[in-house]
């Protein structure tokens, strides 16, 4: 028996969608992938139900590098509502603390350094961090209590824009890989002696992709067809903007599709490495600018790590 054939249209490409309100994650992503009848589809980085902004979706081969975006920046503004800490660590939940404390402006500015740079922090119970194999939020949601161990996180940048009221603030926060908006909140309020929650959050960046270049669910509806959605999508290496990059020809190009190393010449090397000598943990290298494959460069060797089918 042959190979069955996979449902769909073998799309490839980024979609940086402007995730609605009270929508989650996996159900943008499907949504997602029927309007583009595509035949595989994923997202890099979870966003809250509650929250809105950038939710990057990769089609088809653009999943290869969903890696590079989970591990990039991500810029966030959001409102503190003080005086109330709850089970969610945001206005989902019930309130489970309360206090009277209202921190000035002042305040909370003198607090900031000590939530920037590499800081301690614990996810929330309702977070999509594994304990014993099964989510967190899960375990959080059948009543369970979950000890989650704090972890060192990078916060680089963070900075209040205002405060509309006494029981408002509102800030942003540059953040790494695996820090939680929501924790940074409740940690920021008991550091002002009160109780907080996060009653409003927008994530205006992943890595290069920003909000104002995003998509919504409803304007993906507004075009008739999948193939008219297809102006919506970015090319596959979009999210190799980082990376060092090369050119090849086409028997360099060929090589490397069938997962062989390809040579190149001194000096393109030298342009790879910026003059650094030794491996360089990743290159992309293109034909005629389309992405043929992440390389390891080692020496004047292209060794393929990840290679497309476009």
């Amino acid at each position: 028996m042959g190979k069955r054939k996979p449902k769909g249209r073998p799309v490839s490409g980024w979609l940086i969608l402007d995730k609605a309100y009270d929508f989650g994650s996996t159900e943008a992503v499907s949504k997602a992938k029927w309007l583009f009848q595509a035949q595989k589809a994923g997202h890099a980085g979870t966003l809250d139900p509650l929250a809105t902004g950038v939710l990057p979706i990769a089609f088809g081969e653009a999943t290869k590098t969903v890696p590079y975006i989970m591990a990039a920046e991500k810029r966030y503004r959001f409102t503190a509502r003080w005086g109330a800490a709850t089970t969610t660590d945001d206005t989902e939940g019930t309130a489970i603390a309360t206090s009277d404390h209202r921190p000035t402006a002042a305040e909370i500015e003198a607090v900031l350094d000590r939530f920037t740079g590499e800081i301690e922090q614990a996810p929330p119970q309702f977070s999509a961090v594994k304990v014993g194999g099964e989510r967190a939020y899960d375990l959080a949601r059948d009543g369970q209590t979950v000890d989650l161990a704090p972890r060192l996180i990078d916060i680089h940048e963070l900075r209040l824009v205002e405060t509309p009221d006494r029981d408002h603030a509102v800030l942003e926060a540059v953040t790494g890989k695996g820090a939680y908006v929501r924790a940074l909140v409740r940690d920021m309020a008991r550091a002002l002696g009160t109780e907080g929650h996060v009653s409003e959050l927008r994530r205006l960046a992943v890595g290069p992709f920003r909000a104002e270049d995003g998509v919504t669910i409803a304007g993906l509806e507004a075009l008739e067809t999948p193939e008219a959605r297809d102006g919506a999508l970015l090319p596959v290496d979009a999210a190799l903007a980082g990376l060092p990059q090369t050119a090849v020809g086409g028997p360099e190009a060929d090589k490397l599709r069938r997962g062989q190393p390809a040579v190149i010449s001194p000096s393109a090397a030298k342009g790879v490495r910026g003059g650094e000598s030794g491996a360089v943990p990743a290159v992309l290298a293109s034909l005629h600018g389309e992405a043929v494959a992440i390389c390891e460069l080692d020496g004047l060797k292209l060794k393929p790590l990840r290679v497309f089918n476009l």
